[in-house]
C-alpha cells in the first residue's frame, strides 16, 4: 500500500466525521439563511490566511516546496466573496471564532516550520476543497441565489481535479519520511480534521 492510499485509509473516520456535521447538512440543504453561509466563508478565509502564509515559509523547503500550488490559493476567492456577501468593509463586520482561533494556533505551531506538518494541513484542506468542492459550489448556489460571486471559493480555474489529486497523492508517495515521521504526519492530519470539525460544530450552533 502506497504512503498516500494509507493516508486516505487512516484518515476514513476523521473525514466522515467532518462530512457528517449539522451545520453541514444545513448548508447543503438550504437550511441556513445566507448569513449562517457568511459565516463559513468567514472563518475559512482566516485559515487560510494562515494557512497560505505558512505555504510562503515553506516554499523553498526541499519536500513541503513541492506541495505550494499557487493555483490552488483560495485567498483571493475568499476575499473576493466576502466583499461581495457582506461590502467593502467586510473586514469590520468578522472576526475569528474561538474554535478558528486554536485551528489558527496550530498552525502557527507546525505548519511554518515543520515540512510534514505544513503538508498535512494542506493536504487536509486543499484535497477536500477540490473533492467536494464542485458538489457544495452547486447546493449553495441553487440554495442561496448565488452564481459565481460569492461562491469563488470553490472554482479551481485551471486545475483538473481528478488528475491534480493524483498528481498530489504521487507527491506523498515520494516524500521521503521515515515510518516514525509518516506515523507524526498521520497524527496530525488527523488533528486538522479535528480542529475543522470543531469551526464546523461552532458555526452548528446556529442551527436548530
Amino acid at each position: 500500500m502506497g504512503f498516500a492510499l494509507k493516508v486516505r485509509e487512516l484518515t476514513r473516520s476523521d473525514h466522515a466525521a467532518a462530512q457528517g456535521m449539522a451545520y453541514f447538512d444545513a448548508l447543503l440543504s438550504g437550511g441556513l439563511d445566507r448569513s449562517g453561509y457568511t459565516a463559513l466563508t468567514a472563518q475559512l478565509f482566516f485559515v487560510y490566511e494562515t494557512l497560505e502564509e505558512a505555504a510562503d515559509e515553506m516554499r523553498d523547503d526541499p519536500v513541503a516546496g513541492a506541495f505550494v500550488f499557487d493555483e490552488l490559493a483560495r485567498l483571493p476567492a475568499l476575499v473576493a466573496d466576502l466583499a461581495h456577501l457582506l461590502g467593502p468593509d467586510w473586514p469590520a463586520q468578522v472576526a475569528a471564532s474561538g474554535p478558528t482561533s486554536e485551528y489558527r494556533a496550530r498552525l502557527r505551531e507546525v505548519a511554518f516550520t515543520w515540512p510534514a506538518g505544513f503538508v498535512a494541513h494542506h493536504y487536509t484542506r486543499y484535497l477536500g476543497d477540490l473533492s467536494g468542492g464542485q458538489v457544495m459550489r452547486r447546493a449553495i448556489q441553487r440554495e442561496y441565489g448565488l452564481d459565481g460571486p460569492g461562491t469563488r471559493f470553490y472554482e479551481f480555474p485551471g486545475v483538473e481535479p481528478r488528475a491534480f489529486k493524483q498528481r498530489y497523492r504521487q507527491l506523498l508517495d515520494s516524500a521521503p519520511w521515515d515510518a516514525v515521521e509518516q506515523d507524526r504526519f498521520l497524527d496530525e492530519v488527523s488533528r486538522a480534521y479535528q480542529l475543522n470539525t470543531a469551526m464546523l460544530d461552532d458555526l452548528g450552533k446556529v442551527v436548530a
